[in-house]
C-alpha cells in the first residue's frame, strides 16, 4: 500500500553576485506593498541596497520591522498583525536564521507569500519548509512544520561575502550535519526513492564541502565572493534545504541533539547554532566508533572551516553545566533517531574524547 506524503519547494531561487536586484520585481509580481522583517544588523545591510533598487518605483511601498531577536510564538503573532495592518501583500524576510524562520511562519498565519534574503550563509532556514522555535530566553522550543516552502529565495553572494566569517562556518557545520546525522539513522529509514533522493542530497553536501570549504572561508574573509564561496553558498542553501524538506525535517540524530542541550546554558546558548551542530558532528562520530584515522580527518576537516573541534573552544563548563546540556540533550527525540542506544554517560564521554583528540592529535 502506498503513503501518500506532501513535498514543497520555493518556485524560484535567485542565486550569485548582485541578484538582490531582482527584489523590486518579485515584490511586484504579488502587488504594491511588501513587510520586510529581520534582524537589526541584517536590516541596516541590506535596507540601504532595497531602498536604492526600489527609489524609481513610486508604486512601491514598504514597511520595516525589528523581528525581535527570538524565533518566539509571541514575536510571530505580534508580526502577523503588524504585517495584516501594513495591508502587505508580501513578507520578506531578511537576515539568519531564527529571523527566516519567524518570517516563514508570519507569512504563513497571515496567509502571505514570503520571500527569503539570507544575510549570513549559517544554516539552510532560507530553502527549508520548517522552522526552529524558541523561548523568550533562547532555549530550543520545537520543529514547526510549515505547510509550503518559501516562494522565492534570493541568495546574494555579496551579501553573504561582506557577513562575519563565522556565520559561514557554521552554515559548513549545520551542512554537513545533513551527511553525518542521515548516514547514521538511514538504516531505520523507509526503503523509497526519496530516501535515496535524500541520502544523494546529503552526500552531496558533504562532497562539497570537502572540496570548496576551507577555499570558500579564505574567500569569505577576505569578502571576496568568489567560486568557492557560491559553491558552498549551493550546499548550505539549496542541497541541504533540499535534504531537509526530503527528509521532511526528520534526518537529525546526536548533533541536533547536543544543539538543544547548548541552548540550555547561558555560557553556550548564543553560540551559533551550526557551530555547535558542528561540534556535535564530531561527538556522534565517536559514539558511532568510528577509527582514529576517521576521526581526526573530520576533525581537520571542521577546524579548516572554522569550526569548533574542543569543548573548550565554545565555552569554559563546569561539570554541572556539561551535564546539564547532556540531560536536555538526552530528552530530546533526535537522539532516539540513532541506531544504537545512546545513554548521558556515552555523551559525555564524545564531548570528552573528541576535544582530547583535537587537542594532541590535530
Amino acid at each position: 500500500m502506498s503513503t501518500e506524503s506532501f513535498l514543497s519547494f520555493p518556485s524560484k531561487v535567485f542565486k550569485g553576485a548582485g541578484v538582490l536586484c531582482h527584489l523590486p520585481s518579485v515584490i511586484q509580481s504579488y502587488g504594491d506593498k511588501a513587510f520586510i522583517l529581520g534582524g537589526r544588523r541584517a536590516l541596516a545591510a541590506v535596507l540601504p541596497q532595497t531602498d536604492s533598487l526600489m527609489s524609481g518605483n513610486e508604486r512601491l511601498s514598504v514597511v520595516t520591522a525589528w523581528y525581535g531577536g527570538e524565533a518566539t510564538v509571541e514575536n510571530i503573532h505580534r508580526l502577523k498583525q503588524q504585517a495584516i495592518e501594513s495591508q502587505a501583500d508580501v513578507i520578506i524576510a531578511v537576515g539568519g536564521g531564527k529571523a527566516l524562520d519567524t518570517g516563514k511562519v508570519v507569512a504563513e498565519k497571515a496567509g502571505l507569500p514570503v520571500v527569503m534574503v539570507p544575510s549570513v550563509a549559517a544554516t539552510c532556514a532560507a530553502v527549508s519548509a520548517v522552522s526552529i522555535l524558541y523561548d523568550h530566553q533562547g532555549v530550543y522550543q520545537e520543529m514547526y512544520h510549515l505547510r509550503a516552502a518559501p516562494e522565492v529565495v534570493i541568495l546574494d553572494s555579496q551579501i553573504i561575502a561582506a557577513a562575519p566569517v563565522r556565520w559561514l562556518s557554521a552554515g559548513i557545520g549545520d551542512t554537513l550535519a545533513k551527511w553525518y546525522e542521515y548516514r547514521a539513522i538511514a538504516a531505520a529509514r523507509p526503503d523509497n526513492s526519496t530516501e535515496m533522493a535524500t541520502a544523494i542530497n546529503s552526500e552531496l553536501c558533504y562532497r562539497i564541502i570537502c572540496q570548496y570549504g576551507q577555499k570558500a572561508v579564505q574567500e569569505a574573509l577576505c569578502r571576496e565572493s568568489g567560486k568557492a564561496l557560491e559553491q558552498v553558498m549551493d550546499a548550505i542553501f539549496i542541497y541541504a534545504g533540499m535534504t531537509s524538506i526530503l527528509g521532511g525535517g526528520e534526518h537529525v540524530a546526536v548533533a541536533h541533539a547536543l544543539f538543544e542541550g547548548f541552548t540550555a546554558v547561558d555560557k553556550t546558548r548564543d553560540y551559533g547554532h551550526g557551530l555547535l551542530v558542528g561540534f556535535g558532528n564530531l561527538c556522534m562520530l565517536a559514539i558511532e566508533n568510528y577509527s582514529q584515522t576517521e576521526m581526526i580527518e573530520e576533525i581537520l576537516l571542521a577546524k579548516s572551516c572554522g569550526i569548533p573541534v574542543d569543548i573548550a573552544e565554545i565555552a569554559d563548563l563546569s561539570a554541572d553545566e556539561l551535564a546539564k546540556i547532556t540531560a536536555v540533550a538526552m530528552a530530546t527525540p533526535d537522539i532516539k533517531n540513532m541506531p544504537q542506544p545512546v545513554d548521558q554517560e556515552t555523551l559525555l564521554a564524545s564531548i570528552d574524547y573528541i576535544s582530547q583528540l583535537s587537542a594532541t592529535e590535530c
